[in-house]
Formats: structure tokens, sequence, C-alpha cells
């Protein structure tokens, strides 16, 4: 038996720190957002997402950023406001705009060029507004 002992740090703390690596506010937006409607929406969100899933090894940070857009750029146009979000988050992660655009467009193989096409737009879009202001953010638009 090991007597020395691991202590695993809570998930919903290390959700709290990947989040505030990709988006300084986001707990505070989500529970601005959503808490009223559903109390500890929040810190359910940053323990569950974050947490549990982008906190696994594995994958790097960028890397499962990537595979959140190139999901979400597969189930289509309904997703944008989302996507948008993830691709904000994917650009904090160390992503450049041409590999989020890229990402986008190999998703017209999986997903159809319509999806592809609503993916490019809302990267455009958040391009847009990122450049327009430095305080534009995905989070503006919702």
């Amino acid at each position: 038996m090991n007597t020395e002992q691991t202590i695993e740090r809570p998930a919903l703390d290390k959700g709290r720190d990947i989040a505030r690596k990709l988006n300084p506010e986001l707990e505070a937006i989500l529970a601005g957002r959503y808490d009223t409607a559903l109390p500890g929406f929040a810190e359910t969100l940053i323990e569950s997402a974050y947490g549990r899933l982008y906190a696994r090894d594995g994958l790097d940070l960028k890397t499962r950023q990537l595979a959140t857009v190139a999901a979400l750029t597969v189930l289509g146009g309904q997703t944008a406001p989302q996507l948008k979000v993830n691709i904000e988050h994917t650009l904090a992660a160390g992503a450049n705009r041409q590999e989020v655009l890229e990402i986008i467009l190999q998703m017209a193989a999986y997903g159809g060029w319509p999806a592809a096409i609503n993916g490019i737009n809302a990267a455009l879009a958040l391009f847009a507004e990122l450049d327009g202001s430095d305080t534009a953010s995905a989070w503006d638009s919702q």
C-alpha cells in the first residue's frame, strides 16, 4: 500500500483555472445569465465541462478547443453564439485565426457545406468584432 497520499484538487478548482485562462470573466458571465433561473448553473458547467473534461490529461487546451469548434461547426447554424464564444476561447488557448478557419473548413466533409459556411461566417463576424474594439467579446452579441 502506498503511504504517500496524493490529494487531487477538486474538479471545480481545476475548472476555474482553465476557465480563467480562456476568459477571466467566464464564470461571472455564466452566473449572471443563468444562475437566477438555474441556481448553481455556472459552477456546474465550470466543474463538469472544464474541471472534468478540459482538465483531463491527453490533449492540450488548444487541441481541446479546436475540437470544440469542429463539433459546434458540424452541429450547424443554431450553435453560432456558442461557436463564437468557443472560437474566442480557442484564440485565448493559443490557436491563430487561420487554424480556426481551417478547422471549420475541414468540417465541410462531415457536417456539409452549409454548416461550414455558417461556421466561417460566425468566425469572420467574431474577428470583425474583435478587430473593431479592444474590449469586444463574443459574449457582447448574445
